[in-house]
């Protein structure tokens, strides 16, 4: 079954003033569209043409480039879109908090080391934040690689993920990514980020 591209849970505008609708707009509905069209034509009449998004991540390295980077951008955007919201922001609270204050000292030690990795990842690429080995994690990857990948340079389950790519931050940051980074943390929808913890530690069933 080829993939599609998922609606946006909210309004192009939702996410203004940190996010423009033009950014917004553009991101979705030809970043993305393009990531999908180009994954179902790199898999159309192969072995791999059935398997789930996330079989095909776990196999990247194996499968081809187009796979790699087509179903790494349609994953990494499809769970971007999820973890932000007009009414993000603020902290986390209860296990996911007491986490961060374990791994990280605090909540703003977190997101300074989460922008560092942002700010620092050469070129396009993504920072995360996810569990490995039970624990909390920042870590960034290149272009549309994951942490899910086989060939992934940081492996753990993502909870959290920001979009460096200079499409998700140019029209209205232009090369100042570092307060794109800044203005994130207003839409995190910590309350997705909380639920994607919780799977990933196991107090969740998967959905």
């Amino acid at each position: 079954m080829a993939f599609t591209l998922p609606a946006l849970p909210y309004g192009f505008d939702a996410l203004e003033p940190h996010i423009d609708q033009q950014t917004m707009q553009i991101h979705h509905d030809k970043h993305q569209q393009a990531y999908v069209d180009n994954l179902n034509k790199a898999i159309a009449g192969t072995p791999n043409e059935n398997k789930s998004l996330e079989e095909l991540l776990a196999n990247a390295g194996k499968i081809s480039a187009a796979v790699r980077n087509n179903g790494g951008g349609h994953w990494n955007h499809s769970f971007f879109w999820e973890i932000l919201s007009a009414d993000g922001g603020g902290k986390p609270e209860g296990n996911l908090a007491a986490a961060i204050d374990e791994a990280f000292g605090s909540f703003d030690e977190m997101k300074e080391k989460f922008n560092t990795a942002g700010v620092t990842r050469f070129g396009s690429g993504w920072a995360w934040l996810g569990v490995l080995d039970g624990k909390l994690a920042i870590c960034s990857t290149p272009n549309q690689d994951n942490p899910l990948m086989d060939i992934a340079e940081c492996k753990c389950k993502p909870i959290l993920g920001c979009d460096v790519w200079e499409h998700a931050y140019y029209l209205k940051y232009q090369n100042r990514r570092p307060e794109y980074l800044k203005a994130f943390w207003n839409i995190v929808n910590w309350k997705k980020v909380a639920e994607h913890y919780e799977k990933a530690v196991g107090k969740l069933a998967a959905a």
